[in-house]
């Protein structure tokens, strides 16, 4: 259990705790940003344009992070509010938008932390701290954009392909259940892949850094 990490490497279960928690409040934020910018003050009205952990992912899903590891938070939209037929997918794909931004500064920054960094101590943590940063909002963008109801990828996916509307409650119900057995027993693979591509821009931005 993602608890047991508390005893055996506190500096790194504080780390993630710390990423996924602000990772995720910010994904959040940049819905209810995008909800207002498309016309619909739902989110804005009940305060989500903030950062607050409190408001944007609750207790449960706090507690859940400091348990077992997974979180999750929720913006309140109304599509109806919004100026055009494609506000829905964008509103929607606001959220794993912020996560590559995350991932694109977290691994910018580690590049810079492995080119620049004298003292070898802080060095070394800043940039474990920094990789961790980009790879966990790498697998948050890859999971989020999932074409399974709750996840942003079906709005999205919905308004590329109108048919995804039509599939019933029992399947979505279906779709959920695959939703878990995904985020538990195929996290490993997400995360093996996260630290594939973080690896690649890494060294793509310290080769660029390398240049000047």
């Amino acid at each position: 259990m993602f608890i047991n990490l508390l005893s055996r490497d506190p500096n790194l279960y504080f780390s993630l705790v710390i990423i996924i928690t602000f990772s995720i409040c910010f994904h959040e934020y940049c819905h209810a940003r995008a909800a207002l910018w498309q016309g619909d003050h739902t989110a804005a009205m009940q305060g989500h344009l903030t950062l607050n952990p409190l408001k944007q992912m609750g207790v449960m899903s706090i507690i859940m992070l400091l348990v077992v590891g997974i979180s999750w938070g929720a913006v309140p939209v109304n599509p109806g509010n919004m100026r055009k037929r494609y506000s829905d997918a964008l509103v929607a794909f606001a959220g794993p938008a912020a996560n590559i931004a995350l991932f694109l500064t977290f691994a910018f920054l580690t590049a810079i932390s492995v080119k620049f960094g004298k003292n070898p101590t802080i060095t070394d943590s800043a940039t474990n701290f920094l990789f961790s940063g980009a790879v966990l909002n790498v697998v948050l963008f890859l999971f989020n954009m999932l074409p399974v109801p709750p996840l942003d990828g079906f709005n999205v996916f919905t308004y590329l392909f109108p048919a995804m509307n039509r599939i019933n409650q029992e399947i979505r119900n279906g779709m959920l259940f695959l939703l878990f057995m995904i985020a538990f027993v195929s996290f490993k693979y997400f995360y093996a892949l996260g630290e594939f591509l973080t690896n690649l821009v890494i060294i793509a931005f310290f080769r660029i850094l390398n240049l000047f």
